[in-house]
């Protein structure tokens, strides 16, 4: 691997953690939200959150890079605010790849969310627990089977994206230049061999980490059947 593919290497992993890191907050309380509520705006939020998984990413893109740049309404308001706007800049990849990346966080929480119920938190509430006491402490602890596979979805799902993170990046070694732009420089340049090293790198650890989720999920049924 040369330099430039070290320093791809490095935003990658900075973006995966980060995006995780963000979805993890914000998609939980998401997440438990769908998992109980009786709304009927919950039907429209659930499409919403599962529309990347159909939508072609370069169309997400589009937008994100509309929104985030200098005639936008993110980008826009930033400036007029002094702030410099965040198309192609990191802060801008984060936020694309949060919204990329929310059904993979949010799916799997809400399925584990919804698998506990509401008869164990109904029963703290008579003892006076509080709500977010009975989150912490029953229904987290009882989804984390589903919380692993959500945070393990999220990362690895971040790490091969394209489509969105060069429409909104673009390909600024050392800021936004990620593995799979650098996969696609190689291969397009005929270097086969780097192309071959990256491919081969991000389909390893993406197996891996699938792996150690379906195993440690095997592992906890057997354990607790």
């Amino acid at each position: 691997m040369s330099a430039s593919d070290w320093l791809a290497l490095k935003t990658t992993l900075e973006l995966a953690a980060l995006t995780t890191l963000v979805l993890l907050m914000l998609g939980t309380p998401l997440a438990w939200w769908l998992a109980s509520t009786r709304s009927r705006m919950a039907v429209v939020i659930e499409a919403v959150v599962a529309l990347p998984l159909v939508l072609p990413p370069t169309v997400l893109g589009f937008y994100m890079l509309v929104a985030l740049g200098p005639n936008g309404l993110i980008g826009g308001l930033m400036e007029s605010l002094g702030l410099p706007h965040l198309a192609f800049t990191f802060t801008g990849l984060v936020l694309a790849s949060t919204l990329y990346s929310l059904p993979f966080m949010v799916q799997p929480l809400k399925d584990a969310f919804a698998a506990v119920g509401t008869r164990m938190t109904e029963a703290a509430a008579t003892l006076r627990a509080s709500t977010r006491d009975s989150f912490f402490s029953i229904v987290l602890p009882l989804s984390r089977r589903g919380l692993l596979t959500a945070i393990t979805l999220t990362f690895a799902h971040t790490l091969g994206e394209f489509g969105v993170v060069l429409m909104v990046g673009g390909n600024i070694p050392g800021q936004t230049r990620v593995l799979s732009i650098a996969l696609y420089d190689h291969a397009e340049s005929m270097d086969y061999a780097g192309a071959g090293l990256l491919a081969g790198g991000l389909l390893a650890a993406s197996f891996l980490m699938l792996l150690s989720v379906y195993a440690l999920n095997r592992r906890y049924r057997v354990v607790h059947p």
